[in-house]
């Protein structure tokens, strides 16, 4: 990682201020991508759009108007609309797709002042834990290039972790913005579901789950990114009325679930870190009780992920049988597996489904923050889909994915902040996740959680 830039709030002041321009902030901004190309971080950059955008920022603030992130450069994942763009989800059946239209997010983000200097890496239909397409090839952790970030928002992630902006916007269906910034260092949040418009953009495979996750520096970016996204819009029928948040955090029941409830593996060095930094956190005066959410039996990753297979192949199945190698193997794997399912089996995975959120919602009656693990293990090879193993047992290619998956199908709001390292420097995070609809309260818990693990 390099030296931390500016944040998303520095760079909005200085720029309104006239200290600097939009047109030199994304012109710096450009710089630090051509500089860092090798990290396969941002695919696609358009300078003459990113620097007439910019412009028409600073004509807008000459005329008097206020942009609460005026200037700020942002980094766009490749999966989500933004008028004008190549975005290709990572694929080669849309390698040449220009967006026709901003997705709500990226609209109400362009109003506030923000710039796209550049697009950012996606596994191909950001269905994969590692970030790499047979468009584009892998995208690099900025602490190490024989390294992956993860995924599938590896692009954004790995971006801000580089310093080449402060503010990008990823997607999470399973995790996809919440373990790659915990790998790299940054901080990633999940919104409620409906928190933020999704869409206008392409057919979505996660049914119900996906969401517009913003990632920066530090919260504080991150909660300025969700108030200029969220609320309703009519356009999206999911979008959501989002609380208030708590006046006062000090009185807020606080649990601490070291494996999420789940039989299963945690390296020693993530699991002893995570009570450190609760331990850490609990010294402050807050009241933390260890407590496991009660899951019902069969309920693990396994049982939820014929609804992924069963969108893609919903999709992409027909495109498959004619020929399966435009797909990467792994997707075209998920494709053939999603081909196979009986109706009986994907009506399964919706009962699990159903199932794990009455289970998330039964919790938080008794609780109103968890506390837990976003990843079991740190960033591994860049050529495998996972670690070979996670605390001392072989790993399948998803245990580095468990923490994540069930708070999106209980779509519930969750963020993840650096809570230490290995010996090796490479991080994990801490995962924070509340009930629904309460984000606000959730981010303000963050940042004072934030600023403990950080001191």
């Amino acid at each position: 990682m390099t030296e931390r830039n500016n944040s998303a709030r520095e760079i909005a002041a200085d720029v309104t201020a006239g200290r600097t321009s939009a047109v030199k902030t994304a012109e710096a901004a450009l710089a630090r991508i051509e500089a860092a190309r090798a990290l396969n971080a941002v695919v696609t950059i358009d300078p003459t759009r990113t620097l007439a955008d910019a412009a028409a920022v600073d004509a807008r603030l000459h005329s008097g108007e206020a942009m609460p992130l005026a200037g700020v450069p942002v980094i766009v994942k490749d999966n989500i609309w933004a008028a004008g763009w190549r975005i290709t989800q990572g694929s080669r059946l849309f390698a040449d797709f220009v967006a026709p239209k901003d997705a709500i997010a990226i609209a109400r983000l362009r109003q506030a002042g923000a710039v796209i200097v550049g697009i950012g890496a996606t596994s191909e239909f950001a269905s994969k834990g590692v970030t790499t397409s047979q468009l584009f090839g892998p995208t690099r952790h900025p602490l190490d290039p024989t390294l992956t970030p993860g995924g599938s928002s590896g692009g954004p992630v790995a971006a801000v972790a580089a310093g080449l902006v402060p503010l990008a916007i990823g997607t999470d269906a399973g995790g996809s913005s919440r373990r790659p910034p915990a790998h790299v260092g940054v901080a990633g949040f999940k919104p409620s579901y409906g928190a933020i418009p999704y869409g206008p953009g392409f057919a979505e495979p996660f049914f119900g789950l996906s969401v517009i996750a913003p990632i920066a520096a530090d919260v504080a970016d991150i909660a300025l990114a969700f108030e200029v996204m969220a609320g309703i819009d009519p356009r999206d029928p999911d979008s959501a009325v989002v609380a208030r948040e708590a006046e006062d955090i000090t009185d807020l029941r606080i649990a601490f679930s070291p494996r999420l409830g789940l039989d299963v593996a945690v390296d020693d060095v993530v699991a002893n870190g995570l009570v450190s930094a609760v331990e850490r956190i609990a010294a402050t005066g807050l009241r933390i009780a260890t407590r496991d959410p009660v899951w019902p039996a069969g309920a693990t990753e396994e049982a939820i992920m014929p609804l992924q297979h069963a969108g893609l192949a919903a999709l992409y199945g027909n495109t498959f049988r004619k020929d399966p190698n435009v797909f990467d193997p792994d997707i075209a794997r998920q494709i053939e597996r999603g081909l196979s399912w009986s109706g009986a089996e994907v009506a399964g995975a919706l009962v699990a489904s159903t199932a794990i959120a009455n289970a998330f919602a039964a919790f938080f009656s008794e609780a109103d923050l968890l506390l837990a693990p976003t990843v079991p293990c740190v960033a591994w090879p860049l050529t495998q889909l996972g670690p070979d193993t996670i605390g001392g047992r072989p790993a399948s290619p998803r245990a580095h994915a468990v923490f994540t998956p069930f708070v999106n199908h209980a779509r519930l709001p969750a963020i993840s902040i650096p809570c230490g390292t290995d010996e090796r420097g490479l991080p994990f995070g801490l995962q924070i996740i509340s009930r629904r609809g309460q984000d606000r309260t959730l981010l303000r818990a963050a940042q004072r959680l934030e600023s403990v693990l950080s001191a």
